[in-house]
């Protein structure tokens, strides 16, 4: 079956020769959720703006089942819902009369049990008659949610959908996404949080400098990229490593009460045995061992300074 979203060297310069998107190629699967990760200045929304219709490309293709976006931009575009960064709502429109009002944009006949499916999905249906301006701002961003889904589009995009609320807020969001995605909507967020992606995500998508690193799933890419970490704890400190346990892959903690090794989970073989066996020949007494995998973070970290180089 082919992507609900094929996106083909794309690519958006302005006059001053400034280049924001250079070349991205992304196939996008039905029903999973991209996350799109990336430093300010990266592209990310240049990328939504330019796959949603708001910003022209400068060359590429980008179709959605099917619908070139610039060629079919109707077909296209009633098939992509967008959640923007910012909250611009009219403070004084009731909560459903704003979503009823999304809908008819797109040309759409009211759907009375649609609009209520909507809001009730999101917890904003005994808001339903509320003025926007009295609402909180993790509601309001549902709104924006609610207003995107209100004509039925069969992908969404999610530009920092949880940019300013509280983290217990952030996992009601995840949740929303989590039962969109089980509706069978496509969806692509971007996002600052790591834990997010690492959360909700399916694959993962890095971005810098306009150019789309690499794309992966998200377990592979830990399998792939990630690290571990020993942390053999001394019950005395030591000034510095003995020479017979010297390598590259070991460290010693600041304050000298640990031994830091680095594995590669990918490996036949870790190492680890064969340390211990070292640490114990040379009277070293053992008070814990503790081990710690690379998160999503480090790999993340890792890939922009790698790029940056």
């Amino acid at each position: 079956m082919p992507p609900i979203l094929d996106i083909r060297g794309l690519r958006k310069s302005y006059d001053d020769g400034f280049e924001a998107l250079k070349g991205v190629d992304l196939q996008i699967e039905r029903g999973e959720i991209l996350a799109l990760l990336g430093p300010n200045g990266a592209g990310k929304t240049t990328l939504i703006s330019t796959i949603c219709g708001i910003t022209m490309p400068s060359a590429g293709t980008v179709t959605a089942e099917g619908h070139d976006t610039v060629a079919d931009y109707r077909a296209a575009r009633s098939l992509i819902g967008l959640v923007p960064q910012e909250i611009n709502l009219e403070p004084f429109e009731k909560v459903i009369k704003t979503v009823q009002f999304s809908r008819g944009l797109f040309g759409k006949p009211a759907d009375p049990a649609h609009i209520e499916k909507v809001l009730r999905q999101l917890s904003l249906w005994d808001k339903k008659d509320s003025q926007i301006r009295a609402l909180s701002g993790g509601m309001k961003r549902r709104v924006l949610i609610a207003k995107a889904l209100a004509h039925e589009p069969r992908i969404l995009f999610l530009d920092e959908p949880t940019a300013g609320v509280d983290v217990e807020l952030r996992k009601d969001m995840w949740e929303i996404v989590a039962g969109l995605k089980a509706d069978g909507v496509t969806i692509i967020l971007t996002t600052h949080y790591i834990e997010e992606a690492e959360a909700i995500a399916d694959r993962i998508g890095v971005i810098a400098k306009g150019e789309l690193l690499l794309v992966e799933e998200k377990s592979a890419l830990m399998a792939r990229m990630g690290q571990k970490q020993l942390e053999v704890q001394l019950t005395e400190p030591l000034d510095a490593i003995p020479e017979a346990l010297q390598s590259d892959k070991l460290s010693l903690s600041p304050d000298g009460s640990a031994l830091i090794y680095t594995y590669d989970t990918r490996g036949e073989r870790t190492g680890i045995t064969q340390l211990l066996s070292k640490v114990a020949a040379e009277g070293l007494v053992l008070r814990d061992v503790v081990t710690r995998q690379s998160s999503l973070e480090d790999i993340f970290v890792g890939l922009v300074h790698e790029d940056a180089a």
